[in-house]
């Protein structure tokens, strides 16, 4: 729901009434994800979208049934169609579960703070009952990075979903998580979807150069707080790089030691320098954040792991530095660069193997999980050099 959380937090404000629908399901390729919502006013008015067109008419109707009839929450699946794949069927194969429900912004005053909180940028997480008994089904709880967490669920059931929803609100992650199923909280299991809007990840690039700034560019437009940062103020300047957020004058490690990431930091060191790779790249490597990229050619790399290995940097440290950094996509001009760092950097966010889908069988939506064996941090390429 939080795709539109600024279209509803604006009905939430007339106040308007009006239908949620909300995927709690896939199975099999499907267009959009977990929690993508559609919502339909009283007036026929709609926002939002659960599957790119293929079942929206078949939604849409069962919105404003809802909205005419009333009645409890319900739960309605749509598949593949082979009589006619283009009236209710999904075209892509997948199958949708969809959670129907009527809010009205007076009945259910605490969704505003969360849907506020999106509209202004801020991180926010909305736990939605989407399975178990009928009377908690479409209940909420929210909870938004100042860490206040209204809620219509029972106290011992809310705190165990506020739980959840927090540490899913801090990974930066939307899931299906199952709670209750004890005397204390809840007798029977419920399913509850927290819908997840976190801070935009970061992505710090270190290196003033013109690869710098192709790469700021593509980090900016996947959704990245993107830092540039380079010791040297003459090519370190917001003319050389408008599309960063930040541009820093400093030390690149000296900045690292300072600064916070998480585990969905990107970090780019593009300086190809000694004096500068090896310290970067030593406290990078040390700490939990998703990627570590290096910029160089293959002698440039071997000479740098040999010095990183003088700085007492381990093995298993170094396996998670991407160098040369990129995947294998021919690039030659810094465009081309940036193109491919930043796909083996979704590659890695979403450990996938970055193959062509032609080569690859089975849903093309399917992330696939790591063993229980495998470093999270461990770079692609040994991932997929793994027998």
């Amino acid at each position: 729901m939080l795709n539109i959380a600024e279209s509803l937090y604006r009905w939430y404000g007339e106040p308007r009434p009006f239908a949620l629908a909300t995927v709690v399901g896939v199975e099999g390729s499907a267009p959009l994800p977990l929690g993508t919502s559609l919502a339909v006013d009283a007036d026929g008015n709609a926002v939002g979208s659960i599957s790119g067109g293929c079942v929206e008419s078949a939604v849409y109707e069962l919105c404003q049934r809802l909205l005419q009839d009333g009645g409890p929450a319900q739960r309605a699946r749509f598949g593949y169609s082979d009589d006619d794949a283009f009236a209710v069927g999904l075209t892509c194969g997948g199958e949708l579960d969809v959670l129907v429900q009527r809010i009205d912004p007076i009945a259910h005053p605490h969704l505003a703070d969360a849907l506020a909180a999106v509209a202004d940028g801020r991180p926010a997480a909305v736990a939605q009952v989407v399975d178990g008994p009928e009377d908690l089904v479409g209940r909420m709880v929210c909870v938004d990075g100042a860490g206040t967490c209204p809620s219509d669920l029972p106290d011992a059931l809310s705190r165990q979903v506020t739980a959840q929803a927090r540490a899913l609100l801090h990974a930066g992650r939307t899931a299906l998580v199952e709670s209750g199923g004890d005397a204390v909280t809840c007798p029977d299991r419920v399913s509850v979807l927290v819908h997840v809007h976190a801070s935009r990840p970061r992505m710090l690039i270190f290196g003033a150069i013109d690869f710098a700034a192709a790469l700021s560019r593509a980090g900016r437009f996947l959704g990245y707080r993107v830092t540039v940062c380079d010791a040297r103020p003459v090519f370190t300047t917001r003319a050389r790089f408008p599309h960063a957020d930040e541009v820093v004058v400093d030390w690149p490690h000296r900045y690292l030691e300072q600064t916070p990431v998480d585990a969905r930091t990107a970090v780019c060191v593009l300086t190809h320098d000694p004096k500068f790779d090896v310290p970067v790249l030593r406290q990078a490597l040390a700490l939990p954040v998703g990627y570590v990229g290096a910029m160089g050619s293959r002698r440039t790399h071997d000479h740098r792991m040999r010095l990183l290995r003088e700085a007492g940097v381990s093995d298993r440290q170094l396996a998670r530095l991407h160098s040369p950094i990129g995947l294998d996509l021919g690039a030659r001009s810094p465009e081309e660069t940036a193109i491919s760092v930043v796909a083996e950097i979704l590659a890695t966010r979403h450990r996938t193997t970055g193959l062509p889908l032609s080569d690859l069988t089975g849903p093309i939506h399917a992330v696939p999980r790591p063993p229980k064996s495998e470093d999270p941090h461990m770079s692609l390429s040994q991932r997929m050099a793994k027998p």
